[in-house]
């Protein structure tokens, strides 16, 4: 498990830091949500495969092979973008959907709002924080289950 909790929703999936160069695929989890999954998997110790949740940290450029598609945004679903900032939203309310994604015209959307099977590259991870508020911005809300 990683040392930083992925969004509530999956604080019981298997899960592990992404590192720069990770290659991502948007997975729905079956709990009704989507996150970002190891695009190799993994097995568990019986051998079976499983998803394994890439927990990002607030700030980690990520890009997509294609335009972003979400529930959203009736026709066509898309963003018209395939560069996003991952960021943290509503980190005041315990039991909601953190995990967001800010394009650069400023679109925000939560990653569980996004269609499963999308391929993704992490980019860069944010800078050392230099101060406490840098630290905040980059700190995952962490709620005890």
């Amino acid at each position: 498990m990683c040392t930083t909790i992925c969004d509530y929703s999956l604080q019981s999936a298997k899960s592990r830091p992404a590192v720069v160069g990770d290659k991502l695929v948007t997975h729905n989890f079956g709990w009704g949500t989507v996150g970002f999954a190891d695009l190799k998997g993994s097995r568990t110790d019986d051998g079976y495969p499983c998803q394994v949740a890439v927990c990002i940290l607030p700030g980690t450029e990520i890009a997509f092979d294609e335009p972003v598609k979400h529930k959203f945004n009736y026709p066509d679903n898309k963003t018209g973008d395939s560069i996003a900032i991952f960021r943290q939203t509503d980190k005041g309310y315990e039991r909601t959907h953190h995990d967001t994604l800010e394009f650069p015209n400023g679109e925000q959307v939560k990653l569980t709002h996004l269609l499963p099977g999308q391929y993704a590259t992490v980019l860069q991870l944010p800078a050392t924080p230099k101060n406490e508020v840098e630290e905040e911005e980059q700190r995952r809300v962490e709620y005890a289950g």
